[in-house]
């Protein structure tokens, strides 16, 4: 879940569902009482149905609460603040860096720090279409050492500059297909 509309939508699939929901964050449904397996057997195909996917391997939610977090450190103000990724993850999923990197890299085929980058570079796609901040202003904003380092990075990853991509009809991916 990556939006408030995704947190939206898993609270209405619980109720539906007939569960309460006591809370619901980005990749987190905590329901009140023990469900039985039936209600839990259609909560997750309800959730399919909306194109969310219930998960219970243990790694699976680790890999998914490293997005999440990621996610929304994205979107925080803290992201200006050139905040140390591994710090944070760490302090966010309570586990070692180390074992989220191994965890994250054999579930997804690759690392954090590429999956992180993927995701920047998105969110700088999603602020060139806004129009309203300048590139300087986007990389502050993303905590970019300078201009030249987001510019160099987008064209690596995107393949074509700031300003072409502004100028281009080619489309950015959402944040959850990343």
């Amino acid at each position: 879940m990556v939006c408030p509309r995704c947190i939206s939508a898993v609270k209405r699939i619980a109720e539906e569902c007939g569960l309460t929901p006591i809370d619901v964050q980005l990749g987190y449904c905590e329901v009140d009482g023990d469900p039985d397996d039936g209600t839990m057997k259609r909560f997750a195909e309800e959730l399919r149905n909306d194109g969310f996917e219930m998960l219970l391997d243990a790694e699976a939610r680790l890999v998914q609460a490293v997005k999440d977090s990621l996610v929304t450190l994205l979107y925080s103000d803290e992201m200006a603040s050139g905040i140390n990724i591994s710090d944070y993850l760490q302090d966010r999923t309570h586990y070692s860096y180390s074992t989220l990197r191994k965890v994250f890299s054999s579930a997804e085929g690759r690392s954090i720090e590429n999956y992180y980058i993927a995701l920047r570079i998105e969110r700088v796609k999603e602020l060139l279409r806004y129009e309203e901040l300048t590139l300087s202003q986007i990389a502050d904003k993303l905590g970019y050492s300078s201009v030249a380092h987001l510019s160099a990075q987008f064209k690596k990853v995107t393949g074509l500059s700031a300003s072409e991509f502004k100028s281009s009809s080619v489309e950015r991916n959402s944040i959850d297909e990343i």
